[in-house]
């Protein structure tokens, strides 16, 4: 089992999570964009450097969140286990405000002090 975090812990490494993620966000849509001109160009040599490239990069982020302790959850998505579920950030939302249950997953979500049974 990983970290456990309260959402305060949690909270206090989203600075760093943003600093990482925006950036990177920011040039995969870059990507994606040059991607698409690329496909629609029919140039498959260039499109399959840029699948490459984007590829890399969601990877290098996927290591970064990592390295923070956080679940990667999907594309732009992480969790912090609490212990009963997850404290759960999705760029581009401006802070950790949300809580879901291990099984219930992103759709299940509630506002972080409407979590089951605690106090957040």
């Amino acid at each position: 089992m990983g970290r456990i975090f309260t959402l305060d812990e949690a909270r206090a490494l989203m600075p760093q999570v943003r600093a990482v993620t925006e950036p990177v966000y920011t040039l995969a849509a870059s990507l994606a964009e040059e991607l698409t001109h690329a496909e629609d160009a029919k140039d498959e040599a260039r499109a399959e450097n840029l699948r490459d490239r984007l590829q890399t990069l969601v990877e290098i982020w996927q290591q970064s969140m990592q390295d923070l302790e956080a679940d990667v959850k999907g594309l732009w998505l992480v969790d912090f286990d609490s212990g009963d579920g997850y404290w759960c950030w999705a760029y581009p939302e401006e802070s950790l405000d949300h809580w879901h249950s291990y099984e219930g997953g992103f759709r299940s979500r509630v506002p972080a002090d409407q979590r089951p049974g605690v106090q957040a």
